[in-house]
């Protein structure tokens, strides 16, 4: 039986260009693509497919708050980020949210096959140079085991908190998220208070370091 797949991309030339690598592969079959991380969130949940091929930056909801809610509502999905970035936080953060596997954009085609052949049969791979990195940087921070004010924050707060990162507007967000605007107000003023942040600013920084957001938006 073939490996199911669910691709979450922003970026249509990109997931097309995915989407058409894998197919070609017999033992592969997608079954659904994303735009966005709530998208991703809704159909992997839906789908249950064997392997979910995520980008770290997504508008809405972020590849990594997608990872960590799938975490518990598709848990038997394997997860594969796929990512231009290869810093240690990036890919220690995907580690500890779910992720078994890393690979680079830049990557030749046969680690991004490979790489999702080794998620669904259980094996983590990350691709070069990232792995020996990666490791050891998951490794110290798993020891270190410090508080983390991040994980206090309610599903909806995490997406207040990306959208708001984005540059969206109390009432763009209120519309995206179908609430009121005073319930955004609401959840923005707490997790503000919880991460300690005191304006747009400190929250577009503190997005940046969580990989919310790239360092060039």
């Amino acid at each position: 039986m073939a490996i199911s797949i669910v691709l979450a991309d922003d970026h249509p030339v990109v997931l097309r260009g995915i989407q058409a690598l894998l197919e070609s592969e017999r033992d592969l079959s997608v079954v659904g693509v994303a735009a966005d991380g709530l998208e991703t969130v809704g159909l992997t949940e839906r789908l249950k497919p064997d392997v979910l091929v995520l980008d770290l930056m997504m508008p809405v909801l972020s590849g990594l708050e997608a990872l960590r809610i799938l975490r518990q509502r598709s848990p038997r999905t394997r997860t594969v980020i796929l990512s231009m970035y290869s810093s240690s936080a990036f890919v220690a953060q995907a580690l500890q949210n779910g992720a078994v596997g890393y690979v680079l954009k830049q990557c030749t085609e046969e680690d991004l096959v490979r790489a999702v052949r080794e998620a669904a049969a259980g094996r983590r791979f990350l691709s070069p140079p990232v792995t020996e990195i990666a490791i050891n940087d998951y490794i110290e921070r798993s020891k270190a085991g410090t508080f983390d004010p991040h994980e206090t924050l309610t599903a909806r707060q995490r997406q207040v908190l990306q959208l708001a990162a984005e540059g969206r507007t109390n009432t763009e967000i209120a519309a995206r998220l179908n609430i009121s605007q005073r319930t955004v107000e609401n959840h923005r003023a707490t997790l503000m208070q919880r991460l300690g942040l005191q304006n747009q600013t400190d929250l577009i920084r503190y997005a940046i370091r969580r990989g919310l957001i790239p360092l060039d938006e």
